[in-house]
């Protein structure tokens, strides 16, 4: 039996298709079986106010097609024109795997995808962002 397990915390929030649902008193965990569901830990959101960089516009439109406030063929476009943005900012090795992953989950409709390797570039954009690139 494969499929994603959602590891909770007491009274942690998680987002599936659309529904937030909130966990108990005690840690759980939770698999999720079937395919293509779309699952955001509410933790982990951006939050609209946060919505301050490039990488985290592109992250944040993903994530509204997770939570269901966009469709998904209205996102696509934005989203693959945001990548291509932050492809001629972010040009070493390791930024370029991200955003080709994140273009190929996008083209193969898996925002969940696209969002956790866009995520990934979050921590780069703010040492860039504070004059520190690594």
């Amino acid at each position: 039996m494969s499929g994603l397990v959602l590891k909770l915390n007491p009274k942690e929030r998680v987002l599936v298709n659309g529904a937030v649902i909130e966990n108990g008193d005690r840690r759980s965990r939770l698999s999720i079986l079937t395919p293509n569901a779309n699952i955001l830990r509410l933790r982990d959101a951006i939050r609209p106010d946060e919505v301050n960089t490039p990488v985290r516009r592109v992250c944040y439109i993903a994530q509204l097609v997770l939570s269901g406030d966009v469709a998904e063929s209205d996102a696509r476009q934005q989203i693959m024109r945001g990548i291509e943005q932050l492809s001629q900012a972010l040009r070493d090795d390791d930024s370029r795997q991200h955003l080709d992953a994140a273009t190929n989950a996008v083209a193969n409709n898996d925002f969940y995808r696209s969002l956790k390797a866009l995520r990934n570039l979050l921590p780069r954009e703010a040492r860039l962002l504070a004059g520190h690139p690594a």
